[in-house]
């Protein structure tokens, strides 16, 4: 296990093991998921979005919706 301490304005830093083995860098997003106690840090990269892709359950409906209005936007 990794450990880091919180500084004084309640900074970390993400030991060099786990940012070179999840390829961040300068300027990555991190995002916060509180799990009861526990604090869980994910990397917002391509791959977090895609995998919430269909979690809304519309099965695609949505985004069917969203290219419709577009399609019918550009042809005015």
């Amino acid at each position: 296990m990794e450990t880091s301490s919180l500084t004084v304005k309640g900074q970390i830093v993400v030991p060099s093991k786990i940012r070179r083995k999840l390829g961040l860098k300068k300027g990555s997003k991190i995002g916060f998921i509180e799990l009861g106690d526990k604090i869980v840090l994910q990397p917002l990269d391509k791959s977090y979005y895609k995998s919430l892709i269909g979690i809304g359950g519309t099965k695609g409906k949505a985004l069917r919706s969203l290219r419709e209005d577009k399609k019918k936007e550009r042809e005015l």
